[in-house]
């Protein structure tokens, strides 16, 4: 069969290019979010805990990857910043004095957490799903 058919598809998708300028606004937003969300956790329905602040944190990383991989197609950004989400989380299970010190600090703390928890993996997802989908709108949208 000569030409293209309905079944040839692209090897990667369409792709646009970030705004980096953008991105540093709204990963500054996401961090104070983020921090307000451990601040101030009243202002978040206490059935949800610490995890609104795990899933901000998680869109962080999707902002973060994108920041630095901006022509990157946004499934791969999320598959990205999901594998580094997850791997921060696991390494938790690693409890070496050293790495514990690091952790005690508040950047530590705040970067690489500190006790493994299966709910946190849930709430990543949720971060980075939420960031895909903005990603996703915005480009359909401004077509950047």
């Amino acid at each position: 069969m000569s030409g293209r058919d309905c079944f040839d598809v692209p090897r990667t998708a369409p792709t646009h290019r970030r705004n980096r300028l953008w991105l540093a606004v709204g990963i500054a937003v996401v961090i104070a979010a983020g921090l307000a969300s451990r601040k101030f956790p009243w202002q978040f329905p206490a059935v949800l805990g610490t995890h609104p602040g795990d899933a901000l944190w998680a869109l962080m990383v999707y902002m973060l990857v994108a920041f630095f991989r901006p022509a990157v197609a946004a499934p791969r950004l999320a598959g990205m910043a999901l594998a580094v989400a997850y791997l921060v989380e696991f390494s938790q299970l690693y409890q070496a004095p050293w790495i514990n010190a690091i952790r005690a600090t508040t950047l530590g703390h705040l970067v690489l957490g500190t006790g493994f928890e299966w709910l946190d993996l849930c709430a990543y997802a949720v971060g980075v799903a939420f960031g895909l989908l903005v990603d996703r709108a915005v480009s359909r949208c401004c077509g950047t």
